[in-house]
């Protein structure tokens, strides 16, 4: 039987081994995200022990007591998963994120001894197989992985700062958590063999979604950092209509007078001023210290001038200022010129900020 359970998730035991090495040798990722990840890990790896045993034991009618035992688990494992990935994802929900897939897991547990969502039952020719309770209930199992899922991938969206690479790991994550809960319908207990690898690789991909994020996103604000500006403005780069310039006035007399973490605190105020502006095809960076930009694609004229009127109407709305330049795209600009002309707007705008409050040279 061990060998036989190598031979049908081998494929999966080198993803797992490959998650493990990948865990081992990141820097990115926080101990106490690691930790969940590896607790993940463990039980995808038990529950293909659980999913070998269940199938394997579908021929032998005096072990229907034990398959329904184990379809029990199979059933609230997924939900369990997704709950534990989106608790990692946003610690403000707290444990009431596996309220539902506890539910699930009740049902699945009552359904043992009386078949309310599933059941099983010895078909004549002496095996095991599957009934389905009420339908208001035998789909619950589903549902609920749907519904997690669709929230898993709303809330990695919301996140993310909707770049082309966030969006191609986000929609092959979806991709896996969508077979996951259509396949079974199509491939019936066939997709037995590949259920726990389709579930590892979705969770690899949320991996790497993760890794790509804090390798791509300053720490401090959440926007794209400098690394990701100069990597992202080589794709594509006509397809950049504009840029904006954005700098924080006065940051040194915040630092000076309240100290750093006073400027920490200005410098996230601006971040998200900025963040809650952008929309579709335009992209926030914090290059440096209180200096932003802003990478427009494809994105027309009144919407650039808008996108920098919300920026300033946000930032009015805190106590503190900043200066913003931006330039237009003609289709013949390159970046380096559109960087230049935004640079020097906000430049301007800046001198002009300080000349007001009588110093007649630019300060950061």
């Amino acid at each position: 039987m061990f060998v036989e359970y190598i031979s049908q998730n081998w494929p999966l035991i080198l993803i797992l081994l490959a998650f493990v090495i990948s865990l081992i040798t990141t820097v990115f990722l926080k101990k106490q995200t690691i930790i969940r990840m590896y607790i993940l890990i463990a039980i995808i790896f038990l529950l293909s022990i659980v999913v070998f045993i269940e199938f394997n034991v579908a021929t032998t009618p005096e072990l229907k007591d034990l398959r329904i035992v184990m379809m029990a688990i199979r059933y609230s494992a997924t939900p369990i998963i997704l709950a534990l990935i989106t608790f990692a994802l946003v610690k403000r929900m707290r444990w009431f994120i596996f309220l539902p897939a506890i539910a699930q897991l009740i049902l699945n547990i009552v359904s043992i001894f009386t078949g309310i969502v599933f059941g099983i039952k010895v078909t004549a020719d002496n095996t095991l197989a599957l009934v389905r309770g009420p339908i208001a209930l035998a789909y619950t199992p589903f549902v609920m992985v749907g519904l997690y899922s669709v929230l898993l991938i709303y809330l990695l969206i919301k996140r993310s700062n909707k770049s082309p690479t966030e969006i191609v790991y986000i929609s092959f994550f979806a991709f896996g958590l969508a077979s996951g809960v259509a396949l079974p319908f199509i491939l019936k207990d066939h997709y037995a063999s590949m259920f726990c690898a389709i579930i590892a690789v979705a969770l690899f991909a949320y991996f790497q979604f993760s890794v790509l994020q804090l390798t791509k996103k300053d720490s401090l604000t959440g926007l794209l950092n400098r690394h990701a500006y100069f990597s992202d403005v080589k794709h594509d780069p006509k397809n950049i209509t504009s840029i904006i310039s954005i700098d924080m006035n006065g940051l040194k007399e915040i630092n000076d007078n309240v100290g750093h973490p006073g400027g920490d605190e200005a410098i996230v105020t601006l971040s998200t001023c900025i963040f809650k502006a952008l929309k579709h095809r335009e992209y926030g960076y914090r290059i440096g210290g209180d200096e932003f930009l802003v990478v427009c694609r494809k994105v027309e004229k009144e919407r650039v001038l808008q996108l920098v009127e919300n920026i300033r109407k946000n930032v009015s709305e805190t106590e503190y200022t900043c200066s913003i330049g931006y330039s237009l795209g003609d289709g013949n600009k390159t970046v380096e010129e559109l960087l230049k002309e935004s640079d020097s707007m906000m430049y301007q705008e800046k001198e002009k900020y300080y000349l007001s409050n009588g110093n007649n040279r630019r300060r950061k």
